[in-house]
């Protein structure tokens, strides 16, 4: 229940400008798939910036999603 109150909240965020610098990794890590092709990069930063510093289970959770994208 969490991860989907999560991931609502953060599909939200979507609409409006967003600074991924405020979110929690979680959050970034529920929205892997839907951000716009247009703020991608900027997602993408994000997440590599975070990426040394996430526990196993983000990580986990964000290869798991990057190869849903993928696919």
């Amino acid at each position: 229940m969490k991860y989907i109150l999560i991931f609502l909240f953060s599909i939200s965020f979507l609409f409006a400008k967003v600074d991924y610098s405020e979110m929690s990794t979680e959050e970034l890590l529920a929205m892997i798939g839907y951000v716009k092709d247009e703020n991608k990069k900027n997602f993408e930063k994000e997440l590599e910036l975070r990426y040394p510093k996430m526990s196993e289970k983000e990580k986990t959770i964000y290869l798991k999603n990057i190869k849903k994208q993928n696919k």
